[in-house]
């Protein structure tokens, strides 16, 4: 099995607790020498400043490439450029360009009426500076928004048409699902690489409701399975093997990188890319405690 190349996505902290556990998150996953670590942005752009800080800091304590995510929502084309200039200006020169999703308390995303009206126009205007490295997000189980599974990738070639170098996958529970993905993918002409998300199951409650909110099936076979695990107090044992076995596949069927969501908790994650082989230490990274 060949060892794959990894990134690690992050969210902003809040509170000095969830500062704490980002740093720690950075410390325990920088000697595995991830592409790149990847900070969220919060609905309506609601963690903006946090998200600059986060990935500011962890840009200069780790020496590692970091992507800030960016979205279209609640602000103007100006206001949105001018965050990315902020990112630039602070040495974060790649972007996870999306439109993002309602703000909290509304059922649809709706536009600025001075802003971006999709994620198209927001990576055409940011290849247009020629400042950043752009990744897009993908959904192997169609978008919540688009009218058909064809339309769905159709969107995708668009975005990457636009300048994007890369697309990151919403999470998915069975490996198939990606690989029907990708072949329908390159059917579509879309030759930029799609990278599969992963989301290793610290908290079934969660990443079940989770999985609702964003379109992500659930096979039964996955409920029964925790279900049982759960019971016998044998949870983290279970999505740990479930994981790393699905990542074995991809990487069996010629996926050469994988990102991970690590939700700021860092100990499953590690343990699977250690299981795949991704065990390199990196050298000359400081310590980010």
């Amino acid at each position: 099995m060949p060892t794959p190349a990894v990134s690690f996505e992050v969210f902003p902290p809040r509170s000095i607790d969830a500062s704490f556990k980002l740093w720690d998150t950075a410390q325990a996953l920088a000697p595995l020498a991830p592409r790149f670590f990847s900070v969220t942005y919060g609905a309506g752009g609601s963690t903006r400043d946090l998200t600059h800080d986060a990935a500011y800091t962890l840009h200069k304590t780790s020496r590692l490439p970091v992507a800030a995510h960016l979205t279209c929502v609640g602000a103007t084309r100006e206001e949105t450029l001018a965050t990315a200039r902020r990112f630039a200006a602070a040495g974060v020169t790649d972007i996870v360009a999306l439109r993002g999703d309602a703000p909290e308390g509304e059922d649809r995303f709706t536009p600025h009426p001075d802003g971006f009206a999709d994620a198209v126009e927001l990576v055409e205007a940011l290849a247009e500076t020629q400042l950043f490295t752009l990744r897009v997000g993908a959904y192997p189980e169609s978008h919540p928004d688009a009218v058909s599974p064809q339309a769905n990738i159709d969107w995708l070639k668009a975005k990457i048409d636009a300048g994007a170098a890369e697309a990151i996958t919403q999470f998915f529970f069975e490996a198939e699902t990606f690989l029907r993905f990708r072949d329908a993918c390159a059917a579509a002409g879309i030759t930029a690489p799609v990278t599969p998300g992963i989301l290793p199951i610290v908290n079934w409650g969660n990443a079940r409701r989770f999985a609702t909110r964003c379109g992500t099936q659930v096979p039964a076979w996955l409920d029964q399975a925790f279900e049982a695990a759960i019971r016998d107090d044998r949870h983290d044992l279970l999505a740990t093997a479930l994981c790393t076995e699905m990542c074995s596949t991809l990487l069996d069927e010629g996926v050469e990188s994988l990102h991970f969501y690590t939700l700021n908790r860092p100990e499953m994650t590690r343990q699977i890319c250690h299981a795949l082989g991704v065990t390199q230490a990196l050298t000359g990274v400081r310590d980010v405690a």
